[in-house]
């Protein structure tokens, strides 16, 4: 018996997977928060070097402000005073348009900056001066984070498959909310960065355990449904992003207030179920049986117990080593499995580096932050409705290569053309937008049916290793744009299309039961090898028997 057969008779999509799949919407929405939180957090405004030192001597007399700034800072080809310079003394010869000398002496800023604060109230930039030589550092917080991200995703991926799906959640919402407020009182650069690696360690347990719950709750054709609904919950804390940092100008409390909503998600942790999947695989029959017990009540199956008995859970699937603890070296043990986690690594990884590369470059269009930041997010929602009808009707392997190869191609045209034609940039940048959010839903839901249940956490752990560490190294990417100003649009093209290429080489697992163990896998791949056999003799046999017929 398998374990779909013993769901169905609970109704696998049903009231109580309906709950199950809202009550992880509200810990899934500060996820995407948290995830671009630097494209407000730290934001680089317009700043100049500190004069008031000068005025303080005197220097200036009765001077304003305007001619301040003409005197001691140098001017830009745009007109704005320079960012990161001052000159060595004051130029007061500027004030009579006489024409300065060829060679003015400038000096890095030597008394802080002056920030326009019109935008933001405090960013990390102007908090720690994260400006001229430590700009990179601004930047480099985004791959902090995604680095702790990339660890997290290792940790609870061997801790889940060992401990339970539940407990680990609860450990990922306590410390999550921990490590972010201590994070917004951050007295110094270090002691921010520390904290925000801690952040992304514990988050990466939300999102990988809640997806992986729900799925192992529902019947194999909803889960579809139940993949890109859920994924709706990105797409609706990434616009309320937006909103927040509008609203929220101060990096401190924007912390805070994109973390809060985890304590509604800590009160309801008591009425998520564990995955009786799990329970079952771990020889933990009894447990499950209540679980599914409590699912056939809610959705009003009266006749459960009676139609599956407790004995039948033992035979739902036959593990040589029952309670045999999983690793992530059993992913490269057996030739099939070891295939598909070479293959689903560099599929994450070019999905996630193209999905940031673009999501944290909002400033390249000359458009207002906030309303790139919510177009950016709001596109998500159609491509995810599309993306659903894509899934069912022409199958995982086709959209996931499909979008990710689109993604490359809308990169490519944004290469090549001008960029006076900013409107038409724009619009294929979110059009590129969309399609790599969609790639997104797809590997999630994807990868979850790719990998059996005894090492389903493992693998998607893994799988979230590899996309963190593309995603960890976006921000790095984009400062070559100093070496070549294409550079960083270049290289994310090249690993999207590469990437999508590689997709195809995974087996479509539409419509197709959950893996149990490892040896479904090895199956599967005898079964292919069988059936290309067949096809073969089948081919042989028809051409011998024209060629007897034409004899």
């Amino acid at each position: 018996m398998k374990f779909e057969s013993i769901l169905e008779e609970t109704d696998g999509f049903g009231r109580y997977q309906i709950a199950l799949v809202l009550l992880m919407y509200i810990p899934r929405i500060p996820i995407p928060c948290h995830f671009l939180l630097n494209n407000f957090i730290a934001a680089i405004p317009s700043h100049h070097c500190n004069i008031s030192s000068l005025g303080s001597e005197g220097i200036f007399g009765n001077l304003t402000q305007e001619e301040r700034l003409t005197v001691s800072i140098p001017v830009q080809d745009d007109g704005t005073p320079a960012s990161c310079h001052m000159f060595s003394y004051p130029q007061f010869h500027l004030l009579s348009n006489s024409s300065s000398p060829s060679e003015v002496a400038v000096v890095q800023c030597q008394n802080g900056w002056e920030y326009d604060n019109s935008t933001f109230i405090s960013t990390l930039a102007t908090q720690f001066d994260l400006v001229c030589e430590k700009r990179g550092l601004a930047k480099a917080s985004a791959t902090i984070f995604f680095v702790g991200v990339m660890a997290g995703a290792v940790f609870f991926g061997v801790l889940c498959d060992k401990y339970g799906r539940r407990s680990m959640l609860l450990v990922s919402y306590v410390s999550s909310i921990v490590f972010s407020v201590v994070s917004a009182f951050s007295s110094n650069y270090i002691m921010f960065a520390a904290f925000r690696f801690l952040t992304g360690f514990a988050l990466t347990g939300i999102i990988n355990i809640s997806f992986v719950l729900s799925i192992e709750w529902v019947d194999t054709k909803h889960r579809t449904f139940i993949g890109v609904f859920g994924s709706i919950s990105w797409s609706l804390g990434n616009m309320l992003l937006a909103g927040f940092a509008y609203l929220v100008t101060d990096w401190r409390m924007l912390i805070i207030t994109v973390t809060s909503p985890l304590l509604l998600a800590t009160a309801i942790w008591w009425w998520i179920p564990e995955s009786a999947r799990w329970l079952i695989a771990n020889g933990k029959a009894e447990t499950a049986y209540k679980y599914l017990q409590k699912c056939a009540t809610f959705n009003k199956r009266r006749d459960f117990t009676s139609r599956v008995k407790l004995e039948a859970l033992s035979t739902v699937m036959t593990v040589e080593q029952q309670g045999h603890s999983y690793t992530y070296l059993d992913l490269f043990k057996t030739p099939q499995l070891r295939r598909l986690t070479l293959f689903t690594g560099i599929v994450w990884y070019g999905v996630a580096s193209t999905y940031y590369g673009i999501s944290l470059n909002i400033t390249s269009f000359g458009l207002d932050l906030y309303l790139t930041h919510f177009i950016y997010a709001a596109i998500e929602v159609p491509a995810k409705i599309l993306i659903y009808f894509s899934l069912n009707k022409v199958g995982r392997r086709i959209t996931q290569t499909g979008t990710l190869v689109l993604t490359g191609f809308c990169i490519l045209i944004n290469i090549i053309t001008p960029t006076e034609y900013w409107t038409f940039r724009t619009v294929i940048a979110v059009l590129g937008k969309g399609l790599s959010e969609a790639s997104f839903t797809t590997v999630f839901l994807y990868t979850t049916e790719l990998y059996p249940t005894v090492m389903r956490q493992n693998g998607v752990g893994y799988a979230s290793f590899m996309a963190r560490l593309g995603a960890s190294i976006s921000p790095l990417i984009m400062l070559l744009e100093d070496t070549w100003k294409l550079l960083p649009e270049v290289i994310f093209c090249t690993v999207a299309i590469f990437s999508g290429l590689i997709a195809w080489l995974l087996p479509e697992t539409n419509n197709e039961r959950l893996p149990e163990t490892i040896e479904d896998i090895e199956e599967m791949r005898y079964k292919n090898k069988c059936h290309k056999i067949q096809e073969k003799i089948l081919n042989y046999c028809f051409r011998f028997g024209n060629i007897s017929l034409q004899s």
